[in-house]
Order: structure tokens, then sequence, then C-alpha cells
């Protein structure tokens, strides 16, 4: 029985920041940012806006009253919980307003856990075939204004459905998960905001990357010539080609340019919305669809990476009219609405975060079909506009 990504949609906020514009503000060559990290725009959270609401939007783009009837499983992939208890995940099922006869979890391992949710949604379709399961990856990376980690930053959700006999990708069987006890990017429990030790994370990044894909050639005998394309998390579009480039080293032949090709088409969208936390491989692999011409049958690698540390390297076969069944990004990401840096750093601070009391924020303006309305008795007030 053939498994995997039925359909992808994608929904970010409605706000943006262009990056020259940040470097300018902080005394930064822009170059720093466009070249050096490899990011050009960065999607920013207004106060209405959270993993709930930017979820539940990219899960209503995919889904038809049809689709809905299959789903017995909601997993939300998160690190930006809203509740230490509660699932997100139980918000998001009651926003689209699906079954009460539903499973509702939520996962946690840094920015790794939608790849966990999908294998798991795997077995849920292997043992009950009828059965279909929404996986949300959904984030907002915070760092802090004026901090190393400024940019960054980013917001969105990646909503996929996993099924049998699926219309996007089909996952083969052998998959290598690698895990170690590392301290290169934590949150703490009393923190809004991530630590993280940078240059430490890029190197076990990497490490992670190429014991995994080494493990995986050992397993299945396959070559780099095997593959039509490799994806990867990216934080920033720099940790691809770095991940990339530790594999490919100095080889250029014609497979090593074509692996380089689609990292760039892989890299488009990520760079103009920022770092998706648990997302970001899958708005990669939107990314690499949506710009490159690959195939029906084609194979492509997908390397899943999250601090703390964990990693798989798992692939998948593109089926026949791919392209029909995700959201076209590209259309969408051109009107939104740039903002300047002081009303970012204005926005930025306006988040519901770890505030206790209760609050009321104007919907008015936001476009999204769903809002946080505020806080009322230490309970988050959503809304379907």
């Amino acid at each position: 029985m053939r498994i995997g990504i039925d359909r992808m949609a994608f929904a970010t906020t409605n706000d943006y920041l262009d990056l020259v514009e940040l470097a300018k503000e902080r005394g930064v060559d822009p170059n720093k940012f466009t070249i050096g990290i490899g990011q050009d725009l960065q999607a920013v959270v207004p106060p209405t806006q959270d993993i709930v609401t930017l979820g539940a939007t990219a899960a209503k783009k995919l889904l038809t009253p049809e689709l809905e009837k299959n789903i017995s499983t909601v997993i939300v992939a998160t690190e930006s919980g809203i509740d230490n208890s509660k699932a997100s995940a139980i918000y998001i099922k009651h926003l689209l307003g699906l079954s009460d006869f539903t499973r509702t979890v939520e996962m946690k391992e840094a920015c790794y856990s939608a790849t966990a949710a999908i294998q798991f949604a795997k077995g849920v379709v292997a043992l009950n075939p009828q059965e279909t399961v929404l996986v949300i990856a959904a984030d907002i990376a915070r760092y802090g204004l004026n901090t190393p980690g400024e940019v960054t930053q980013g917001a969105g959700a990646v909503a996929m459905l996993i099924s049998r006999n699926p219309h996007i990708l089909t996952l083969e069987d052998t998959t290598v998960a690698y895990s170690k006890d590392i301290m290169d990017f934590w949150r703490p429990l009393y923190a809004t905001e991530a630590l993280v030790d940078g240059k430490y994370s890029t190197n076990v990044y990497i490490e992670f990357f190429l014991q995994t894909f080494t493990r995986y050639q050992q397993l299945t005998g396959r070559e780099l010539a095997d593959f039509a394309a490799l994806t990867f998390h990216m934080p920033f579009t720099k940790m691809g080609k770095k991940g990339l480039e530790g594999l490919l080293k100095d080889r250029n032949d014609e497979v090593a340019q074509r692996l380089r090709t689609q990292l760039t088409a892989s890299q488009l969208f990520s760079r103009q919305v920022g770092n998706l936390y648990t997302g970001s491989l899958y708005l990669s692999l939107m990314s690499l669809l949506q710009n490159s011409d690959l195939r029906a049958e084609s194979r492509i690698g997908l390397f899943s990476y999250g601090s703390g540390a964990e990693g798989e390297f798992y692939t998948g076969i593109l089926e026949d009219g791919y392209e029909h069944y995700m959201n076209n990004i590209q259309e969408e990401l051109k009107h939104r609405h740039q903002v300047s840096v002081a009303e970012y750093e204005k926005l930025f601070s306006s988040q519901l975060g770890m505030n206790d009391r209760d609050i009321e924020f104007d919907v008015t303006n936001d476009p999204l079909p769903f809002v946080l309305k505020g806080q009322k008795d230490h309970q988050r007030i959503y809304e379907a506009k």
C-alpha cells in the first residue's frame, strides 16, 4: 500500500519586514543578511495571530467537506505551544469544525517533530487505510529585538494530509533517525525567546545530516545519482547550503550541479518568510515542487533537524500531477503588507506571550480567516471570521 503526503498548504501572516531595511536600522551591512544568512524578507506577527490561527488557516486551504470525513487524527508539531497541558490541535480542530470523534495531540522536539508526526501518521494509515491524518507544523520563531538571532525570525504553518494513494509524495520505507542530548538551542519554560549557540548548532546540524545520510546509504545502497533533489530543514537558507556542501565538498559533476540547482529552488520561499521551525523543511519541499520542473517518479531526499538534538533522513517518490495539490505560495506572498522597522518592533512587543491579564485585541484589520481576539480569565479567545 502506498502511503504519503496527499495534499499540502502553507499560511503565514499578512505582514512582512524587508531585511535590508532592518540591516540599515541596526547598522549592519545588508549583505550580511541577504548573502551571509540568505534571507530577504521576514514574516511579522501581529498580536492577533499565533500557531493556532496560522495552523487553522493553512489547514483550511486544503480541506474539503469530502476530505474532512476521513480525518481521524490531527497532530500539531510545534515548539511555540500556547499551553503546557492542552494541545493546540484541540483548538484547531474546533476552529475547522471537524468531528468530535477525532484524535488531537501536540508534539515537541524543537524543529524536528513534524517529521515524527508524519512517520506516526503513516503508521495510523497503515493500520487503518480508510483514515487520513492531518499533520500541521506551526511555529513562531522569536529571538528578541536587536539580537544576533533577530534576522532568523519568522512565522507560518504547513498543513499536510497523510493518506493512502497520495497525490504528492509516496513515502519510502527506509528512514534513519539520530538523536543526542546536545545543548545547541533551547527555550526554558520561563522564556518567550530561544537561547542558542549558533555556530555550534550549525556544526551539529551538518554532523547529523552526514550521519543520517551515510547510514541511509549503508542500508539502501543508493548513491547521490539516485536523487532528483535533496531538501533540508532551513531556519535560514544558508543552513541548507552548508548541509549540502558538507556532503558534496569539491564535487562538481552533473549530479552535484543538479542538486545545487534544486537546492536553490527549495530556498526561494524561505527567503521571503523566514524561520518556521517545525515547518521549515516542508516549506522548502513546497518551494522545490513549485519552482522546479521535477518529474513524476523522481526520488526526493528530506533531512529533518531539531536542536537538542534530533535528525532524520527519509525519502519519497513524486506522484504524477503533484503540482495540483498545493496552494500557490508565490502568488499569495505577493499580496502581503510591508511594515517599517518601527512598526515591526511595536508588533513584536505586542504579543500576548506570558501575560496573565485579560486583554482584547482589535482584529478589524487582520485579513486572515482565524484570529486571536485576546484572553479572558486565563483563556485564549479565538474567532473564525
